[in-house]
């Protein structure tokens, strides 16, 4: 069972971190640290799997972000880019995992390469996890809004919402059971069904700061190892993502067949694969 761990981020607001791993394993507080920031609409208990096979050689702990998850949803905000990345420092400072090793999925991919620009003192390496650098424009933005409106909510059941999902979700080309299993694990049960445990205009305004924005400048900032790794079917190109290895300064890039967006979720095993010889080597001693 997982433990949570609670950390006070920018404006005082209380996140919750999650360890995964045994807690009696021998020497666990001298192995190096991973912080795993899940993306928008995402939550900690995504990382479990990757979480828990990291625990057999790192300290490694999933943050609830802001707005998501367990972690606090305050009604005002912020939503900004630098209220993520002060959680994401609070949480490596707070919890003594510095210099880290840094794993994003999505916005949690921009959030770590973010703090490794501005605090490379913190910061070992960092994995993205299928996030573009590229602005995405107001249309994408748009493209959300009415995307939620379509949403049923609330939800019956929790096999309706794996349905719709995986099925019936007019973004989806074709079933997808994982996708399906995703957003049901960010859906909790209300009075009249079941709703997501975040609010959609606090997902909005999270992608609002960063969506209409490029980020290849602070993406080449990044002096630590960095790995990119995309889903063959995912949405971050390979153009892209090779061109994001050639502006970091020690970029590296993989991929996962057969993988969407939520690659580490999609094909867990190949995920491993790609990533865990990279951590080997920048954790190495």
């Amino acid at each position: 069972m997982a433990r949570r761990i609670d950390v006070t981020g920018a404006d005082g607001v209380r996140l919750a971190a999650w360890d995964f791993a045994d807690p009696s394993k021998p020497g666990r507080e001298r192995a190096p640290g991973v912080l795993l920031l899940h993306g928008l609409m995402g939550r900690a208990s995504h990382w479990a799997d990757t979480a828990r096979w990291l625990g057999e050689r790192h300290r490694a702990l999933a943050l609830d972000q802001r707005g998501h998850g367990r972690s606090d949803k305050p009604v005002d905000g912020p939503w900004d880019r630098e209220a993520y990345i002060a959680d994401a420092i609070a949480a490596l400072e707070q919890l003594h995992l510095a210099p880290a090793v840094l794993i994003g999925h999505g916005m949690g991919a921009l959030t770590a390469w973010q703090v490794a620009a501005r605090r490379p003192e913190l910061v070992r390496a960092v994995v993205v996890g299928d996030m573009r650098a590229s602005a995405l424009g107001a249309a994408s933005q748009r493209e959300w809004e009415q995307w939620f409106a379509t949403w049923p909510l609330p939800f019956a059941t929790l096999a309706d919402v794996h349905k719709w999902f995986g099925e019936d979700d007019p973004r989806v080309e074709r079933p997808n059971a994982t996708r399906g299993a995703f957003y049901a694990e960010v859906m909790a049960e209300s009075p009249d069904g079941w709703r997501p445990v975040f609010d959609p205009a606090h997902v909005l305004a999270s992608r609002a700061a960063w969506t209409h924005n490029a980020h290849w400048d602070e993406l080449a900032q990044v002096r630590c190892p960095t790995l990119v790794v995309r889903g063959l079917d995912g949405e971050l190109g390979r153009a892209e993502a090779q061109e994001m290895v050639r502006v970091l300064p020690r970029g590296r890039y993989a991929e996962v067949d057969d993988a969407t967006h939520f690659v580490h979720v999609d094909r867990p095993e190949q995920w491993r694969t790609a990533i865990e010889p990279f951590l080997e080597e920048v954790t190495a001693g």
